[in-house]
């Protein structure tokens, strides 16, 4: 095992592993720190769920995976967080990065949550989203991380006690050789993170080869295309092997309320059965798992969807009503009981939208490792979990994916090929 990646949530560990496979590394997903021996790859991702926990317990989970990794025989590291740098002043991405800085002991440590392929560039420290600032996005909005500064270096001088430096863009066009030597400057200067301009692929490849020899890289998914292309240029990353097709019935759920759920509800709405679920029937046990199940099973050989996916202002108002935590964990617990069953009633496929969502479901399902296969789309693999009764899952953040994402998605995870 050559890489070793710590993800602070299960879709972005998803997109984390999809752009490793692209890059030529044959990569497997665990859940959680793995246990037992390490399997047989090239880059092993760690899906955390640490991304919105308090501080103390991200840090300590974040330091188990490094642990691991580091007694697997790895020898870089990657903190991979999501590419719109998703936090509160408090943290998580600081404090765990910090301490992962510390154990490896890392003189310096880039920051770049740049994804190209999905619209995530910097420009002098400043964070886009399909060319719109950070904070005028619809991140702005997010019910837990709003990000209402589009200042990556400040946002995160809020988060930790290391100095936070600066690789511009004008220093990244010169090439690998003038973004070393500017980091070089950073750790000079007793500066322990510097943030990383990118704004294209060939922008990623540069910055991959400036951190070759560095022991801890962060940033978003997009990183992964310069590290990739390290190892495989060195000759230590074996090739991904094809996926074959399975049998089955599938149904996506989707939890997630971003821009882009909604509209690939509404996408899929039109031409499939869905159930919507909300907070309200959940908690009033209105609605139960038998429920959705057996409406799943009604529409088997149809690509049904089931989803709680809802306007933000119907978000903050259940929030009110319940505690912003309450109606969160009774949608996650009821999208991950309703996995086990679909999946013990013999459904192979699920599609699930939704970082939260994503880790209640497969946490429910009591996965441990999931190897990495084609793209759905940008940032968005279909996983396989092997064992007597193997089944694939496709796990998407709640800002990914294209409008008709749930039925190409299904369809994929039948044939084990990715779009085209």
């Amino acid at each position: 095992m050559r890489l070793g990646v710590i993800a602070d949530d299960f879709t972005g560990a998803s997109d984390a592993a999809n752009t490793l496979v692209r890059g030529g590394m044959a990569t497997v997903q665990s859940v959680g720190v793995p246990q037992g021996a390490a399997p047989d790859c090239d880059a092993l991702v760690v899906s955390l769920k640490t991304r919105t926990t308090p501080v103390a317990d991200a840090v300590r989970e974040s330091l188990a995976a490094l642990e691991w990794l580091i007694a697997a025989g790895c020898e870089q590291f990657l903190f991979k967080y999501c590419s719109t740098f998703d936090s509160t002043k408090d943290g998580n991405i600081g404090p765990v990065a910090e301490a992962l800085r510390a154990r490896l002991g890392a003189k310096i440590a880039i920051v770049c949550p740049v994804a190209p392929s999905l619209g995530r560039t910097l420009y002098q420290g400043n964070l886009f989203v399909n060319g719109t600032p950070l904070a005028e996005s619809g991140m702005r909005n997010h019910p837990l991380t709003p990000m209402t500064d589009s200042d990556i270096r400040r946002w995160l001088s809020y988060q930790t006690t290391v100095p936070v430096g600066l690789v511009g863009y004008e220093t990244v066009k010169k090439g690998a050789a003038a973004v070393r030597a500017a980091l070089d400057a950073a750790i000079a200067k007793g500066q322990g993170f510097a943030v990383t301009d990118a704004v294209d692929d060939a922008d990623l490849l540069v910055l991959g080869e400036a951190v070759a020899d560095d022991i801890l890289v962060t940033g978003g998914s997009g990183i992964g295309k310069g590290l990739a292309a390290n190892f495989v240029k060195s000759g230590k990353a074996a090739k991904p092997t094809a996926e074959p097709s399975i049998a089955g019935a599938g149904v996506a759920l989707c939890g997630s309320c971003s821009e882009a759920s909604r509209r690939q509800v509404k996408a899929h709405a039109a031409s499939h059965p869905t159930l919507v679920v909300s907070a309200d029937d959940v908690i009033a046990k209105r609605a139960d798992v038998a429920t959705a199940l057996d409406f799943a099973r009604a529409n088997k050989d149809k690509s049904p969807l089931i989803y709680s996916s809802a306007d933000p202002a119907e978000v903050r108002a259940a929030q009110q009503r319940y505690g912003t935590t309450v109606a969160a964990d009774a949608l996650e617990t009821f999208f991950g009981k309703l996995a086990v069953a679909l999946r013990d009633a013999g459904f192979t496929r699920l599609a699930i939208g939704g970082g939260e969502t994503s880790g209640a479901v497969v946490s429910a399902l009591g996965v441990s490792t999931m190897r990495v296969g084609p793209e759905i789309d940008p940032g968005v693999p279909i996983l396989t979990v092997a064992g007597a009764s193997p089944y694939r899952l496709t796990l998407k953040s709640g800002n990914f994916g294209a409008d008709d994402f749930f039925a190409a998605a299904l369809g994929a995870l039948a044939t084990g090929k990715g779009r085209g």
